[in-house]
């Protein structure tokens, strides 16, 4: 059967390896792009290519090399088990293809890929439960301009015809999606002490996109409460805080890092740092979390072996079958 419907399951982008030029190529491709940092590029580009790009790569390739795995970088490898397991539960009328924005396998690949499969309907899910400027957004753009035969608003259209395209809407508050996301985090704190607080951590976004109308603090917010009610959990077991901070401007707060410095001042020794605004695990989880999260805490007085993470979703069978009925949801009519 020939597939008649494409699927584009849509992430920002990893280093293909741990060199440095890697690094530095895959930085300045994400640090370029207005959705992430939007400034002015007659402000921006002499810090990102006097400040940033010379020093900054060194840093993140050595935490990459920390999470590294046999076959390569953990979300590339993750994110293909979730297409693999979404392509099997799908089936033959639908072809998956991975996109990422920043790097292989790119979202124009991907739409090229199904252009060649002769599909003119595309149904797109960023693999973000939360809508935010600098990961969402960041998808649709590349998928958008792909498709459209464009690269951004320059110059004119490189073909006559563009497929239909559909964007899956943020599952933020999906009473299905947070089924699933219970379980996994339930079944992952059942297996050892049980925590004494529960800290949710999103990413972080600067202030000024919540201001000029980024809803995905008000998102974050209801995946939060919604968690904690199909968990049972107390208003004061749980908290929120950001991570991923980046350059000298405000951020959403309150901010992980000092936080995680804090808690054993403040009587907490076996704390469970949840991330719900990632479905896959990531440097932001794996290194981020996990391995500085620890270090962290352990400043502060902690006993590191209090301390603990629960992984995202990754390719859990119960997220892959959500996925996949989502997926066919919104391709209905199709």
């Amino acid at each position: 059967m020939t597939a008649e419907i494409g699927v584009i399951l849509g992430q920002v982008g990893t280093p293909a390896n741990l060199e440095r030029p890697e690094v530095r190529r895959y930085l300045k491709e994400f640090l370029s792009d207005d959705r992430v940092i939007d400034l002015p590029g007659w402000r921006w580009k002499p810090i990102l290519h006097g400040a940033v790009l010379p020093t900054r790569p060194k840093a993140v390739s050595h935490h990459f090399g920390e999470i590294w795995t046999e076959k390569g970088s953990p979300l590339l490898v993750l994110s293909e088990a979730q297409r693999a397991g979404i392509q099997e539960r799908l089936g033959d009328r639908y072809q998956v293809e991975l996109g990422m924005a920043y790097s292989a396998p790119t979202m124009s690949g991907a739409v090229t890929r199904l252009e060649d499969a002769g599909i003119r309907k595309i149904v797109v899910l960023p693999l973000f439960p939360q809508y935010s400027n600098s990961t969402t957004a960041a998808v649709y753009d590349e998928v958008m301009f792909t498709a459209l035969g464009r690269h951004r608003r320059r110059g004119l259209p490189k073909k006559k015809f563009s497929p239909t395209l559909r964007f899956i809407h943020p599952f933020y508050d999906d009473p299905d999606y947070i089924a699933v996301l219970a379980a996994s985090v339930k079944r992952q704190l059942a297996e050892g002490e049980r925590p004494d607080r529960i800290i949710l951590s999103y990413h972080g976004l600067p202030q000024r996109f919540e201001d000029e109308g980024d809803p995905y603090v008000e998102q974050c917010r209801e995946t939060t409460r919604l968690l904690a009610e199909a968990l049972g959990w107390p208003a004061d077991y749980v908290e929120m805080a950001y991570q991923s901070r980046f350059g000298r401007t405000e951020w959403i707060k309150p901010y992980l890092q000092p936080r995680l410095g804090e808690l054993h001042r403040d009587g907490i020794e076996r704390p469970a740092i949840i991330s719900p605004g990632f479905t896959t695990d990531c440097l932001e989880t794996l290194h981020e979390l996990r391995i500085e999260g620890r270090e962290l805490f352990e400043a502060g007085g902690g006993d590191p072996s209090g301390y603990r993470t629960v992984a995202c979703l990754n390719d859990e069978p119960a997220w892959l079958d959500y996925a996949a009925t989502l997926i066919e949801r919104n391709a209905g009519g199709w």
